[in-house]
């Protein structure tokens, strides 16, 4: 399964299109990152942006965003509702899946410190990356606004940013990036013109007022619609739910005599929150997800079932190993632009579907289950690395000012680098798989299992080759060395993947082998 970091930069722009066009676009324009939402709006003049994809694809896209912000948005005419110190105001990065929380802190300074050194704009690293234990609070960075933080940085010595100069961006401000769990940022609109009212009712909720466990809050008045609002973020539903806050906006409004006229998601939201809000809205009792009729159509177990079903009533090509020779020759031949990286993918899949064969044959179904879901994956990053090196080719028929020339060939580079990295990890689970499986195997199977021990050996050679080189071709040198670091987590898994190589029965089974080829 794919690492994926969501990344949520908030930038002080609701009103003008083309700017938040622009931004959008980048996302769009980046391989590996998916554009998940977009929202905007003119009263608290800013935009929120939500993509998702592998990790330093992430990065890289979070940087050049904040460099197109800093040349398209000047703080020095803006004027809004909603609180901000920067250009890109803030920057956080989010573990979805297979990604550590220290992951994202990584990510986060990585991105920061570029941000910092190359675009001159100080940066100020927030909750779970944050290094002083007063800047782990966005508020406590952000209280007074720009003035605020332009004074302290002036006055205070322990207000020096984490990266860049010690002064703001004339136009850009300042940045806070970090890496944080997912949160929710719901408003709810009140019947009443009066900023008073709103900014009571979110004193009231707000858990540093004494309200709400994990419910931040501020008032905020909506001149367009002659509202004012309650805009707050919920740091952890699953202490304070939509429902549980909706219902304390509604009482403290209704002390007041004021109305609630309507309330809005900003972005993106946990599909369990929902669940959860549905169950207590409703007073249902026992209510679970898999009563959802799309979870249930998402679940692996339909998923299987309907993959059956189409691929008993199509006439394309199956997406297992071919029966015979004559067909795996053609499936081979009918790819496009093989690379180094899939030709690997591909011969680790083998190993994992000469495990999966033994496995289903033994009945180890925790193995087969584990072996087929690699053998998928690994089938996906050949297709993967083939891409990456399209993009890389691509990129050098661009023009060497081309503006756009530096991130495509930077990203081209980075999924030649993070594809066999995968399949290195890949290779590491495999290896052990067969080498369990070998010890309860019936003899005339056991060379099955060797076949693929050594496919995977060699696979894991060669990609630890090909990405020392890739990482020589790589133009942004600060992501090579955030990624070596990466790298060395593997490290240990790595070791213990090739010394089951090369212990017991491989060193008789090798010998054997040397005799009857009569190679000594």
């Amino acid at each position: 399964m794919s690492q994926i970091v969501e990344c949520v930069p908030n930038f002080s722009e609701g009103r003008n299109p083309d700017v938040i066009k622009a931004l959008v676009a980048l996302v769009r324009s980046v391989p590996g990152v998916a554009l998940l939402d977009e929202s905007h709006d003119a009263d608290h003049h800013r935009a929120v942006v939500t993509f998702a994809g592998r990790p330093y694809a992430v990065a890289e896209v979070a940087f050049q965003m904040a460099r197109l912000a800093s040349q398209l948005i000047d703080l020095r005419t803006h004027q809004g509702e909603h609180p901000r110190v920067g250009a890109t105001d803030v920057m956080p990065f989010v573990p979805i899946r297979e990604v550590s929380m220290q992951d994202c802190v990584q990510l986060a300074r990585m991105v920061g410190q570029r941000i910092g050194n190359e675009l001159k704009i100080p940066v100020f690293l927030y909750e779970q990356a944050a290094a002083r234990p007063e800047r782990i609070q966005l508020e406590w960075i952000r209280k007074g606004g720009l003035k605020g933080l332009a004074d302290r940085m002036a006055a205070d010595a322990t207000w020096a940013p984490d990266f860049g100069p010690k002064h703001l961006h004339h136009t850009a401000g300042a940045t806070v990036v970090g890496a944080r769990w997912p949160l929710i940022a719901f408003n709810v609109n009140l019947k009443s013109p009066d900023l008073s009212v709103a900014r009571a009712i979110a004193k009231a909720v707000r858990q540093s007022s004494g309200g709400l466990p994990s419910v931040k809050a501020i008032g905020v008045e909506l001149k367009s619609q002659g509202l004012v609002q309650v805009s707050m973020n919920l740091t952890n539903y699953e202490e304070t739910s939509l429902h549980v806050v909706l219902t304390a906006v509604e009482r403290e409004a209704a002390a007041r005599g004021v109305e609630v006229t309507g309330t809005e998601i900003v972005g993106l939201v946990p599909e369990q929150c929902l669940i959860d809000t549905a169950q207590q809205a409703l007073h249902l009792n026992q209510f679970e997800g898999r009563q959802v009729l799309e979870m249930r159509l998402d679940s692996a177990e339909s998923r299987a079932a309907i993959g059956q079903l189409a691929a008993s009533q199509s006439s394309k090509a199956p997406t297992t190993l071919p029966a015979k020779a004559g067909a795996l020759g053609e499936t081979l031949l009918a790819q496009q632009a093989l690379t180094g990286g899939s030709v690997g993918a591909l011969a680790a899949s083998f190993a994992a579907t000469l495990g999966t064969m033994v496995a289903k044959l033994n009945r180890a179904r925790a193995a087969e289950t584990r072996l087929s879901e690699i053998g998928t994956r690994l089938r996906e990053l050949a297709q993967a690395d083939r891409d990456a090196y399209a993009r890389v080719l691509q990129a050098r028929k661009l023009p060497p000012n081309h503006p756009d020339r530096a991130v495509q060939l930077s990203s081209g580079v980075l999924g030649a680098i993070e594809t066999p990295m995968e399949i290195v990890k890949l290779c590491c689970e495999v290896i052990p798989l067969l080498r369990g499986l070998l010890a309860h195997t019936k003899p005339e199977l056991q060379p099955d299992l060797k076949m693929g021990i050594h496919l995977a050996d060699a696979v894991i050679d060669g990609c630890v080759a090909m990405v020392e080189e890739n990482m020589k071709a790589q133009p942004n040198q600060q992501l090579v060395s955030s990624i070596r670091e990466r790298f060395t987590v593997a490290e240990q898994m790595l070791v213990d993947a090739k010394s089951l190589c090369y212990t017991p029965p491989f060193d008789s089974w090798s010998q054997n082998m040397l005799n009857i080829l009569k190679l000594r």
